[in-house]
């Protein structure tokens, strides 16, 4: 199975998951009366929303290059991770305006362990979901694979916090307690929303690799790099799981642009050998002309 298989085959799945999820809380609240168990049922019908999205992000992000998209679709993912971010905003308004409506008639839950037990299960299920989906978009660098899976794992985290909550709310007998766990749901899902936001936004800037990715990089370029004088401004940026590096590359006036052209295809080899789904540009530069860009450190080889 190819790694564009597997992605789509998770993103599909993910619907599946998310509507199952969202059927479990959803049923947990109408026994319980709860508004925290509520507010829980209302982020999954975003997660259902956001599987969606990003499976249609996935799939056009996989597309190849054409004469309008010469670069390639790979950015479509942030898009979608953006949706999400969005969806969860508004989720957590809508949560609060139901507390708002709780807070000033609170009432005891019926059913509530019976509710406390389903809305258990559906976290669990979220739980062992968003690990994988996580740990194949990092491999895969998928963010919006890794997106949903953070969503899904703050979603987990909540549930277990709501239980804890209403466990001590049914055992006190304090009602207030339950508007009180929505408000925190509300707040922490907003957080949840900036951060995805945040990153996708980022990533649409063209956001280069991080530090001890550029000194892989550099590191690889200067192992193959023989038959060359220098290297200079190496830059990077990340678009979905593709990664776009271009650098100058100092000859010696005398050289063939054959004798040149072999030594960079020996380190574009060696770039894709050990960086999945890179795109490289090189620009070649005599040593007479070559042109150091202020700030710019060179990277020699011997």
């Amino acid at each position: 199975m190819t790694s564009k298989q597997k992605i789509e085959r998770l993103a599909f799945w993910s619907i599946i998951i998310a509507l199952g999820v969202m059927g479990l809380k959803y049923l947990a609240y109408r026994m319980t009366g709860s508004v925290a168990l509520y507010s829980d049922a209302l982020e999954s019908v975003v997660n259902v929303i956001a599987a969606a999205a990003a499976l249609w992000a996935i799939r056009v992000s996989h597309k190849p290059a054409d004469q309008d998209h010469p670069f390639g679709h790979h950015k479509a993912e942030y898009f979608s991770a953006v949706l999400e971010g969005v969806l969860i905003v508004l989720a957590a308004l809508l949560i609060l305006r139901e507390v708002w409506f709780a807070w000033q008639v609170p009432a005891p839950m019926e059913q509530p362990w019976q509710g406390l037990a389903v809305n258990g299960l559906a976290a669990a299920i979220n739980a062992g979901w968003a690990f994988l989906l996580i740990r194949t978009g990092r491999r895969e660098k998928s963010p919006a694979l890794l997106a949903d899976g953070q969503h899904i794992m703050t979603d987990v985290v909540t549930s277990v916090g709501v239980i804890a909550g209403l466990v001590g709310a049914v055992l006190t007998g304090w009602t207030i307690l339950d508007p009180a766990l929505a408000v925190i749901v509300a707040l922490n899902i907003l957080w949840q929303g900036w951060h995805v936001i945040g990153s996708s936004l980022n990533g649409l800037m063209d956001r280069a690799v991080d530090t001890d990715e550029h000194m892989h990089i550099r590191d690889i370029i200067s192992a193959n790099s023989k038959g060359a004088l220098e290297v200079h401004d190496l830059k990077t940026r990340i678009a979905g799981r593709a990664i776009f590096i271009e650098f100058h590359l100092v000859v010696d006036k005398e050289m063939s642009v054959g004798e040149s052209h072999v030594i960079c295809d020996r380190i574009e080899e060696a770039l894709k050998a050990q960086i999945p789904s890179v795109r490289i540009t090189i620009h070649v530069e005599p040593d007479d002309e070559a042109k150091l860009p202020i700030g710019t450190a060179a990277v020699p080889f011997a």
